[in-house]
């Protein structure tokens, strides 16, 4: 079985091995999440740059860390099959569109926070929108299951989700960066049209 991962799917396979690894490693070594965690503080002031890269492969706690990797295996793989077929590029286009939209959805919190000295953020939550949103725009009428438990349109599920993160956003009284989720999500379908210019009119194609 992990032979069929690494063969078929060898850049989702790495990502969600070195995510979960790299977790549950800070888990025991809480002194590692001041050092790993997005600062925009520091960034801003070109320190710790390399944040924006480590936050996303650490998370908060096992909640956080089950939810994201239980949606990544559901549509990372996935998308790295279809970008495979599609494209001999793909596994490079699959890791462009994860580690490109990872870093390009810290970027709106970053110029957001940069004079707030006490904000951090982490999670792989930016990337995993944007694996979600590039999915779906391959498979636009698949369902997909809200809280695993209520089945509606992919195309459906993404218009409520923008809105929800907008709106949620704006609330910002949760402590979850829905900042980093939208903007993970556009750029994930902003990275896979240009890695993919026909998809647009695959995805409409599709109703």
């Amino acid at each position: 079985m992990l032979t069929y991962y690494l063969q078929q799917t060898p850049v989702a396979s790495v990502i969600f091995f070195f995510t979960l690894v790299t977790s549950i490693y800070t888990f025991s070594h809480e002194q590692l999440y001041s050092k790993l965690m997005l600062h925009p503080y520091s960034i801003a002031r070109k320190q710790r740059l390399y944040t924006i890269l480590t936050s996303g492969f650490i998370h908060k706690d096992w909640g956080h860390l089950l939810f994201n990797m239980i949606t990544f295996y559901y549509f990372a793989f996935g998308l790295e099959r279809i970008l495979a077929q599609a494209s001999p590029y793909g596994h490079l286009f699959f890791a462009v569109i994860y580690l490109g939209s990872l870093l390009l959805s810290d970027i709106p919190t970053i110029i957001k926070q940069k004079n707030n000295y006490g904000y951090y953020s982490l999670g792989a939550s930016g990337a995993i929108c944007a694996v979600l949103f590039s999915y779906i725009l391959f498979d636009p009428t698949t369902k997909i299951g809200v809280m695993f438990i209520i089945g509606m349109p992919a195309y459906l599920f993404a218009f409520l989700f923008l809105g929800y993160c907008i709106w949620a956003s704006k609330k910002a009284q949760d402590g979850i960066n829905h900042d980093a989720h939208f903007f993970g999500a556009l750029s994930g379908l902003i990275l896979t049209i240009i890695c993919f210019p026909w998809v647009i009119k695959h995805c409409l194609a599709q109703f």
